[in-house]
C-alpha cells in the first residue's frame, strides 16, 4: 500500500471483467454464438484447445463474485454486456432471458453500494453478422447501434457509465490484419473498412446513449502503448511509425480531433463517405486508457502491413509470465493522452498476468503482482502530479479468466478461480487493492 496523501474521495477504484472471459453459459438461455466461441472450435485458435463455454461461470456466480467486489472495496464496476446474449442473431428478436440476466447483476452491484460502468462492446460480436462481413460491411455500424438502443432502454434507468467499445485497435487489428483473434482475417482492405466503421458506430453508440439515458456519462476504452522500433535503422523506425497509427492513433484522432492520422489517411479514404467524420467525431466525457507496457516492432515481410511485433530488450525487468515492465511508459502515456486529447482520463485496465497457484494452506500469494501495482501507482500520481487529469483507475481483473488466445494459461485475477472446481480464493494483491482503497479514502 501506498503511504502517499489519499486522492480525493470522488476518485474512481475499480475493477474490471468482460462477458466472454467470464460468463460461460454459452448455450443457456437463448443465447447465440459470438465470434469467439466460432475462434475456440477453430483449430490452433486458442491455446492449449480452452474455450469460453464455462469460464469462470460467472453467469451462476454472479452474486459470489458481487460479495467479492463489496468485501475488497471496490466503488466500480466495469463490465460488458454480451451481444448475442441478447440479440442471439446480432439483431431482430431480443432475448429477454438474456436482458433479465443484466437486470439481475446490475441491481446486485447497485445493492452492494457499486456503481456500474456498461461496456456494450468487448469483442464477442455475434458470428451471424460476422457471416454477414463484420464489421468489414458498412451495414455492421447500424446493427450496433440498433443493440446499443435496445441495452440503453433497458437499463439506462440505473446505469449511468457507458462505455462504447473496449480496445478498438486490438479486435481490429488482430481479427482482419494479423490473424490472433477472432474473425482472424488476414486482408488489408478488410481491415482498413473495419476501423472505418468501428469508429463510426462508436459515434452512433454515443449519440444513441445521448439520447436514450439522461445524465449519462459516455466513453469509450483505447489500449495505448508507445510503439518503438525494435533496432534503431530506417526500415524498422517506419515499421514502428505505421504501427503506432493502427494501434494508437487511427480510432483516437478520429474520434477526439475529426482525422484519421497521416500514414493512414489515405488508405483509409476511400471507405469514407460524406458527413461521416462528424458523426465520428461525437462529445464524450472521459478517456478510457488499457495500459500494460509499450510495444517493441519490427519489420516483418510476412505481415500485410510489413509490420510485426519485436522483443524488448534484453535486460528489460519482467514480472509475472514475463511481460516486460516500463513504469515510466505509463506516466508518459497519461500526459501524452492529457496534451493531445485534452479530457478527462479513466484507466480503465492495468494489470500484471502470472502462473499463481494456492499454496499448501490454501492461500495464493502473487508478490509480482504487487510489486508490479505498486510501481505504476506511484506513476499514476507522478502523471496526476505534471497535470494529467486521472479521475478513476480499474485494476485488470477482479478474477482469473479466459484470456483469448491465451486461454487459461495466464492469470490476471486478484481473485484466484480454480477452473477445475470454481471455487474462487482472494489473492495477497486483492488484500492490497483493499488496503489501498481504504487509504484513499480518508479525508
Amino acid at each position: 500500500m501506498t503511504d502517499a496523501a489519499p486522492l480525493s474521495r470522488d476518485f474512481v477504484w475499480g475493477v474490471s471483467t468482460s462477458a466472454y472471459q467470464i460468463e460461460g453459459a454459452v448455450a443457456e438461455d437463448g443465447r447465440g454464438a459470438s465470434i469467439w466461441d466460432t475462434r475456440c472450435r477453430t483449430r490452433g485458435g486458442v491455446w492449449n484447445g480452452d474455450t469460453g463455454d464455462i469460464a469462470c461461470d460467472h453467469y451462476h456466480r454472479w452474486a459470489e463474485d458481487v460479495a467479492l467486489m463489496r468485501d475488497i472495496g471496490v466503488g466500480a464496476y466495469r463490465f460488458s454486456v454480451a451481444w448475442p446474449r441478447v440479440l442471439p442473431r446480432g439483431r431482430g428478436a431480443v432475448n429477454q432471458p438474456g436482458l433479465d440476466f443484466y437486470d439481475r447483476l446490475i441491481d446486485g452491484v447497485l445493492e452492494a453500494g457499486i456503481e456500474p460502468w456498461l461496456c456494450l462492446y468487448h469483442w464477442d460480436l455475434p458470428q451471424a453478422l460476422d457471416d454477414l462481413g463484420g464489421w468489414a460491411n458498412r451495414d455492421c455500424a447500424g446493427w450496433y447501434a440498433d443493440y446499443a438502443a435496445v441495452v440503453a432502454r433497458r437499463f439506462g434507468d440505473r446505469v449511468k457509465r457507458w462505455i462504447t467499445f473496449n480496445e478498438f485497435s486490438v479486435f481490429t487489428l488482430f481479427g482482419y490484419a494479423i490473424p490472433w483473434a477472432a474473425p482472424g482475417i488476414t486482408d488489408r482492405a478488410a481491415h482498413l473498412k473495419a476501423i472505418h466503421h468501428v469508429n463510426l458506430a462508436h459515434g452512433a453508440g454515443v449519440d444513441v446513449v445521448r439520447d436514450l439515458v439522461p445524465g449519462a456519462s459516455i466513453g469509450a476504452v483505447h489500449n495505448r502503448q508507445a510503439v518503438i522500433p525494435e533496432h534503431n535503422d530506417p526500415a524498422n523506425a517506419e515499421a514502428a511509425a505505421l504501427l503506432d497509427e493502427h494501434w494508437n492513433l487511427v480510432f483516437c484522432d478520429p474520434q477526439f480531433l475529426g482525422h484519421y492520422p497521416p500514414r493512414t489517411a489515405d488508405a483509409i479514404e476511400p471507405h469514407v463517405q460524406a458527413g461521416d467524420m462528424a458523426r465520428i467525431c461525437r462529445p464524450v466525457d472521459w478517456f478510457g486508457l488499457n495500459h500494460y507496457g509499450p510495444i517493441f516492432a519490427r519489420v516483418d515481410e510476412s505481415r500485410v502491413w510489413r509490420y510485426g511485433w519485436g522483443d524488448a530488450p534484453a535486460d528489460s525487468p519482467t514480472y509475472g509470465v514475463g511481460w516486460a515492465v516500463f513504469p515510466d511508459a505509463f506516466r508518459d502515456e497519461l500526459l501524452t493522452i492529457t496534451r493531445r486529447y485534452r479530457t478527462p482520463i479513466v484507466i480503465t485496465e492495468n494489470g500484471c498476468g502470472g502462473s499463481d497457484t494456492p499454496d499448501e494452506n490454501g492461500a495464493v500469494n502473487d508478490p509480482h503482482r504487487i510489486a508490479y501495482l505498486t510501481l505504476y501507482h506511484a506513476k499514476m500520481r507522478e502523471a496526476m502530479a505534471a497535470g494529467a487529469d486521472v479521475r478513476g483507475y480499474f485494476l485488470w481483473s477482479l478474477l482469473d479468466n479466459f484470456e483469448w488466445g491465451s486461454g487459461y494459461g495466464n492469470r490476471f485475477g486478484i481473485v484466484h478461480v480454480d477452473f477445475q472446481t470454481l471455487k474462487r480464493t482472494p489473492k495477497a494483491s486483492a488484500r492490497w487493492y483493499a488496503d489501498l482503497i481504504r487509504h484513499n479514502q480518508k479525508f
